[in-house]
């Protein structure tokens, strides 16, 4: 039985949606003036990502339907040099224009609130070529001209909750994945977090809990995990720089510390930010072919695996991203990929190949067309945390992708690198001593990008001044060698771990 027509409307939790009757992609000036009036909305924020990946906000008072008009037309002007270290105080006015697709009504203030993202255009009223959101676009576009070939991401947003102890059901420790309440204690934390961010517009697929719980000192500390589903890689980075938002304002609101931080702790399990993937072309998937992963994902998967040592520059961002990136705690340490296996860097999930009759097994009585969901498959980069900065990592990552495409010894490499076992088990160490690392701090990470900034720089996606910028910010910490100076000196990792646990 096939959805009826306005299905997808009805059932939207973004209302916005609901009053206009319309999907967000589709809202103009003229809707939102509409929904504003209507509903006695009060003012606006507008909102933007600044050069530290963090969300800033303008408030703006609604006066009248001409200053509206005129917000919704052509944006405001703000201070780029306060945002961004490389431009410069003498020339640094940007401007900052609506996207009115993204507009949703703000669930944390008393005042009636639209918040509307924003994207920076320069003086002369073109796209500001430094800006992450640009990047990424000018990243996804070139990948689509030069190969055909689109890219879908999604992200999945692990965080702890730090909250003060108490003894009522006690959870054992490092056993939290997929734990109910009450031995679970903050599952209603993260249900308000996804009816928030999913009215905002997020495409969120589920959330739990997830391994990481244990108490120290007076304070429990609870891992829970909110994955999205795959979209247009402009609405990945929307939803993920809200979501990470949202958390954080909903633990505030309930008196809890949030940390997206990758190192929690001592022996810990830190947590990461998994991207997930998806090819497309022409609107089909090109990430499965006659029932397999297809060599188009693996030739993109191999381009991906030979610039990620330059990746993690976007990816893993603080000094304790590497503290994480360990064996034997849920995080890769190797550059290779697998079916299904997790101690790969890129891994390919369980998919839907050739299993469309489980829900007739199980419901006998299922009366509806079986249907092929292969098209779900994706393939997922590992390493990265809450550190990232979202946008230049999906920039990134179309690089790679399409480096990947255009490698004349794509297969090859995809062959070389494949692993069907246990890195970290002994019994394997021979396969671990063939494969290349991961760089093991901020430092390494910055010197393996300047090696590789000829792929970023290509078609000029990055700006030399921005590869030059994230360098300098993450040689800025004099990390090399960290890993080495602090093995078992687990008073000074505890120092280290508190003073970025809200750095990203």
């Amino acid at each position: 039985m096939a959805p009826k027509k306005g299905a997808d409307i009805a059932l939207s939790p973004n209302p916005l949606v609901q009053y206009l009757q319309k999907p967000a992609k589709d809202f103009t000036k003229a809707d939102l003036i509409k929904y504003i009036a209507d509903n006695g909305i009060k003012m606006l924020n507008f909102r933007y990502v600044g050069g530290d990946g963090k969300l800033k906000t303008l408030n703006i008072v609604i006066t009248s339907l001409q200053q509206l008009d005129s917000l919704l037309s052509c944006g405001e002007r703000v201070d780029g040099s306060s945002l961004f270290s490389y431009i410069d105080a003498k020339s640094s006015d940007l401007y900052v224009v609506p996207r009115h697709k993204t507009a949703f009504l703000n669930p944390f203030t008393e005042i009636p609130t639209l918040d509307i993202l924003c994207a920076y255009y320069d003086k002369d009223g073109n796209p500001l070529a430094s800006s992450p959101e640009n990047i990424m676009m000018k990243a996804h576009k070139s990948l689509e001209e030069k190969t055909g070939y689109s890219l879908d991401v999604m992200g999945e947003l692990e965080y702890y909750v730090i909250a003060e102890k108490h003894d009522f059901y006690p959870a054992t420790d490092q056993k939290g994945y997929h734990e109910s309440l009450p031995y679970a204690k903050f599952e209603m934390i993260r249900k308000e977090c996804m009816q928030a961010i999913s009215q905002a517009g997020g495409l969120i697929k589920y959330a739990h809990s997830e391994v990481g719980n244990f108490t120290q000192g007076d304070c429990y500390y609870e891992q829970n995990e909110i994955e999205f589903n795959p979209t247009y890689i402009e609405d990945a980075a929307d939803q993920l720089v809200i979501a990470k938002w949202m958390i954080r304002m909903i633990g505030y609101k309930h008196g809890v510390h949030i940390s997206f931080a990758p190192k929690i702790t001592v022996g810990k399990a830190g947590s990461g930010m998994h991207i997930h993937m998806k090819l497309h072309k022409k609107g089909k998937t090109a990430t499965v072919d006659k029932g397999k992963l297809s060599d188009t994902a693996k030739k993109a998967i191999a381009g991906i695996l030979d610039i990620t040592p330059a990746l993690t520059a976007f990816g893993n961002t603080n000094p304790t991203s590497y503290l994480r990136l360990v064996p034997h705690q849920e995080a890769p340490t190797n550059i290779c990929w697998g079916d299904r296996n997790r101690s790969v860097l890129i891994r390919v999930p369980l998919g839907w190949v050739g299993v469309k009759d489980m829900i007739k097994k199980v419901n006998p009585n299922y009366d509806d067309e079986l249907k092929d969901f292969s098209d779900r498959q994706t393939f997922e980069f590992r390493c990265p945390d809450g550190s990232a900065n979202i946008h230049l990592l999906l920039a990134g990552l179309c690089v790679g992708a399409r480096h990947g495409l255009e490698m004349k010894n794509a297969l090859e490499v995809a062959e070389k690198l494949y692993v069907d076992v246990n890195i970290f088990h002994e019994e394997n160490k021979a396969r671990l001593a063939q494969l290349k690392g991961l760089p093991l701090s901020c430092y390494e990470s910055a010197e393996c990008l300047l090696q590789l900034r000829s792929h970023f720089e290509k078609d000029d996606i990055f700006s030399p001044r921005v590869i030059d910028g994230v360098a300098a910010m993450l040689m800025a910490y004099k990390d090399k060698g960290l890993s080495e100076k602090l093995y078992g000196k687990n008073d000074k990792i505890g120092e280290l771990v508190e003073q970025y646990i809200h750095h990203m």
